[in-house]
């Protein structure tokens, strides 16, 4: 314990011993088992810092590229400090990249002083590293009105403002919008908020309707590894035995957890795989030195 490990020593193809420091002293350990968990860069206040991935590719292991994962997200956009109090649930985050949709995701979100979070904005966040890595622009759009398509929506906005055509706008919103998301929506539309119900045009309509299904926010980048709850990246799992998760390049090196290029979608699933390749390399190397 309290030691660094700084060495994997290997001999005739399997791990032999590991180099450990403990202050200014270094020793040597003998080992006839090793599992590398490490866990990936996330969260390095926790002493996750990578290690695991230098002393797996100075074994002649691959290395995935490590990336931030369910992070989330900075936005070209200034984010109104009034929406930083605001949650929105039951909307859809559709990624845009390069022009053509990839995916979306249906819940709950929230805004930061910098951009996106919240669920369903962590699920979407592994995609859109993986396409700012690649050098594409991304657009997160919010659809504010899931369940309505635009005709229904076309044809509720009409109703109310039919119904209540004296009221100034910016009251009529709060029949559609959270107040926290009106100022945000009324700078968008350009409307002015005095004006009464009655007089917004076909136009105007059209403008809210339009936003309200498509408020679209420019991606810059992920939050840092120190706010990722997990990292995508490590070692392939194509170099892993699977019934063992031993190394198919040293018989005697397993790995578990999130030095693996595993990853999932927020909900417990990075848990899981964190417990049952914990349990599996656990029982494979105990495994292995009872028959060694």
């Amino acid at each position: 314990y309290g030691a660094r490990v700084e060495k994997i020593i290997t001999r005739e193809g399997r791990v032999d011993k590991i180099m450990v420091r403990k202050g200014d002293r270094q020793e040597q350990v003998e080992t006839r088992s090793l599992i590398l968990c490490t866990g990936g860069k996330s969260y390095p206040a926790t002493g996750s810092e990578g290690d695991g991935y230098e002393l797996a590719a100075a074994l002649s292991h691959s290395v995935t590229s490590p990336r931030p994962a369910l992070v989330p997200l900075e936005t070209r956009e200034d984010i109104p400090e009034a929406l930083t109090r605001l949650v929105l649930k039951n909307v859809q985050a559709s990624l845009w990249s390069g022009g053509k949709k990839k995916t979306d995701a249906f819940g709950e979100m929230f805004f930061a002083t910098y951009g996106l979070s919240g669920p369903i904005i962590l699920t979407l966040s592994r995609q859109v590293v993986d396409e700012i890595h690649n050098k594409r622009s991304v657009v997160i759009s919010i659809d504010l009105k899931p369940a309505l398509d635009e005709k229904k929506l076309d044809n509720r906005l009409l109703r109310d403002i039919e119904r209540e055509s004296k009221k100034q706008t910016v009251n009529l919103f709060r029949n559609w919008l959270p107040s926290d998301l009106i100022p945000l929506f009324l700078e968008r539309t350009g409307i002015d908020s005095k004006k009464q119900a009655h007089q917004i045009t076909s136009k105007e309509r059209r403008k809210i309707r339009m936003l309200m299904k498509d408020m679209t926010f420019h991606i810059k980048g992920p939050r840092s590894f120190k706010e990722a709850i997990i990292t995508a990246g490590g070692i392939p799992t194509t170099e892993i035995h699977s019934r063992t998760l031993a190394s198919k390049l040293i018989p005697n090196l397993f790995f578990a957890g999130e030095v693996i290029d595993l990853d999932a979608d927020t909900g417990g699933y990075n848990l899981q795989i964190a417990y049952s390749t914990g349990w599996l390399a656990g029982d494979s190397a105990a495994g292995m030195i009872k028959d060694y």
